[in-house]
């Protein structure tokens, strides 16, 4: 007999991803047959493109793509993001500098693993996607929060982020367009950073995935291009999940210096090999095709975004600012918390997110999750009908609020 754990203490420390725990009991209770309505997962509810599809049928019956393919990308892949970043971003990259992973979360982990010794910090805005804390701390790294609130749009300053540097910071996360707020960062607020950064020595992990879902006035800027001096000492995750609605097809990747990548590549060798074929070619008639069903989607997302802000704002003690990116509202409810509703009284976000679930039946994100508690995630990427049946629910029951 052993007194030793039974599992390690490093993966004991993993929180599981919150927002896939909130969709996957959302429908458990469906599958029970409640009528929840789930604003949890980050994830289009429309179908991948049909070209797409049409490209990973035509693959799956190619021999060659019966076989393993090189573990960090297949090379025409690699090209085609090559020119895509060229095309979207003005960012210039050659292929050498491209890793190829399974999805984007494959990707950060990665990163962080080439970049990170024990003991290194990395600066994290807060309210922040779930995921980095957990891969930073797998790769042996320390975060350190900077935390914003909707009176500067839940954008960092820079003050902010060099009160937040010590001796120890090696790496800046910085994210625009943002999960889970939907901040987009101004050219020249991008530049302030990226200068900053620059200034002190230290590298940035910026994840563009967002980078096509922006509206109104706002732009998208690519931090390594506003900031050139600093390319050497920048990694760029994305991935096809939410620009082209694959989320399921798991095809992200890493953009940075060679060195960085050949070590990411090394690691992923021994992890996963290469990632599926069949959704390599399904990324690559993404990436090489024109952005046309992407704006379709965006038109819909921008819909949805303007009535989810509205309603929600309609509400007594919920404050939600207008969200320039991504698909994600992220609301106050502070205005709500301690008062009675329906013989309950949430004095947390958490408790709230539990009773919304409970009493109308409505799948929210609390915010303890992105490490800003007193507010709530919704993610506006699901139909009209939906959203607007899910939010007049929330209205209903927080009206009650005593």
């Amino acid at each position: 007999m052993t007194d030793r754990p039974r599992v390690s203490a490093r993966i004991s420390a993993i929180s599981e991803s919150a927002t896939l725990a909130v969709d996957a009991k959302a429908k458990a209770m469906k599958a029970e047959g409640r009528p929840v309505i789930g604003f949890g997962a980050g994830e289009p509810d429309f179908p991948t493109p049909d070209y797409i599809v049409d490209a990973a049928v035509a693959a799956a019956r190619e021999p060659r793509f019966h076989r393993y393919t090189p573990a960090g990308g297949l090379p025409e892949l690699k090209k085609a993001i090559a020119e895509k970043t060229r095309r979207d971003s003005g960012y210039e990259v050659g292929p050498a500098q491209i890793l190829v992973t399974n999805g984007g979360k494959q990707a950060i982990y990665e990163a962080f693993a080439a970049m990170l010794d024990p003991g290194d910090e990395v600066i994290v805005v807060a309210p922040y996607w779930t995921t980095y804390p957990e891969s930073i701390k797998l790769a042996g790294g320390v975060p350190v929060f900077v935390v914003t609130d909707e009176s500067t749009g839940y954008m960092a300053g820079v003050e902010q982020l060099e009160a937040a540097r010590t001796e120890r910071t090696k790496v800046l996360v910085f994210v625009s367009p943002s999960n889970p707020t939907g901040a987009v960062y101004p050219r020249e607020q991008v530049r302030a950073v990226g200068r900053w950064a620059d200034e002190h020595g230290l590298w940035v992990l910026t994840d563009e995935i967002y980078e096509h879902l922006v509206y109104g006035d706002a732009e998208f800027s690519s931090l390594p291009v506003e900031v050139p001096e600093i390319a050497d000492r920048t990694v760029i995750v994305n991935g096809v999940a939410k620009t082209y609605a694959m989320t399921g097809w798991r095809v992200g990747w890493i953009v940075g210096p060679k060195d960085i990548i050949k070590a990411a590549s090394n690691l992923q060798s021994h992890a996963t090999s290469n990632v599926a074929n069949v959704s390599q070619a399904a990324a690559l008639a993404a990436v090489s095709g024109d952005l046309t069903a992407v704006e379709e989607m965006k038109k819909a997302f921008d819909r949805r975004r303007q009535t989810i802000v509205r309603m929600l704002n309609e509400i007594d003690g919920v404050v939600c600012p207008v969200p320039e990116g991504a698909f994600y509202a992220y609301p106050s409810v502070k205005g709500v918390l301690g008062r009675k509703i329906r013989g309950k009284t949430p004095r947390t976000s958490t408790e709230l997110a539990e009773v919304i679930l409970e009493e109308a039946e409505v799948a929210v994100v609390p915010g303890e999750a992105f490490g800003t508690p007193g507010y709530l995630r919704l993610s506006y990427a699901l139909s009209d009908e939906d959203l607007v049946e899910g939010v007049s629910r929330v209205q209903k029951l927080l009206a009650e609020a005593e």
